[in-house]
C-alpha cells in the first residue's frame, strides 16, 4: 500500500473556514450505532478539508464537543 504525500501549506496561505458550520442536532434521535457512524463521517470530512489545507477557525477540540453535544454522544 502506498502512502498518498500531500504537500504542507503554511497556515498564513490556507484558506480559513469560519463558518457557518453544519449542525448535527437533527441526528440526535437515530440509535445509538447510526450517531456514532454519522459521528466518523463528521470527523472525516473534517480531516479531508484539513488534509486539502484548509484551517478551521473552530478547534478541534470544540469541534468534537459541539458534534458530541449536538447529536447527544
Amino acid at each position: 500500500m502506498r502512502t498518498l504525500q500531500v504537500p504542507h501549506v503554511e497556515s498564513s496561505t490556507a484558506c480559513k473556514i469560519a463558518g457557518p458550520w453544519p449542525t448535527y442536532a437533527s441526528f440526535r434521535n437515530l440509535p445509538e450505532r447510526e450517531r456514532w457512524v454519522l459521528y466518523g463521517s463528521a470527523k472525516a470530512y473534517r480531516q479531508a478539508l484539513e488534509d486539502q489545507g484548509f484551517v478551521m477557525a473552530e478547534s478541534y477540540d470544540a469541534f468534537i464537543k459541539r458534534v458530541t453535544d449536538e447529536m447527544e454522544l
